[in-house]
């Protein structure tokens, strides 16, 4: 099997350029003091990121999305475990989809 090399230096080039976006960060945050301000508002961004993930699905997606997004809802509100309602919910999400 041989890979093309043009594919070997893209790949190369979106490692490092993940590694520059992930390294910058950290570097960026040890020169400067954040105020807790900036810390409170930086703590939202994974919960939004997500959220940006997940809502076109919903919105284009038909049931499957949804009744994964649901039952994964219930799950963590009953029971509190992410792994529990990750798990749970991408269960429901293939029930539908077997269902269909």
């Amino acid at each position: 099997m041989s890979m093309d090399p043009w594919t070997l230096v893209a790949i190369i080039g979106m490692a490092v350029a993940t590694y520059a976006c992930r390294g910058g960060g950290y570097w960026l945050f040890r020169q400067t003091n954040p105020t807790p301000l900036m810390r409170s508002v930086l703590g939202f961004i994974p919960g939004t990121l997500f959220v940006s993930y997940v809502a076109p699905a919903l919105v284009t997606g038909g049931w499957q999305p949804v009744a994964g997004a649901a039952a994964t809802l219930a799950i963590m509100i009953a029971t509190g475990s992410l792994l529990g309602a990750v798990l749970g919910g991408t269960a429901a999400a293939w029930l539908v989809y077997a269902l269909q």
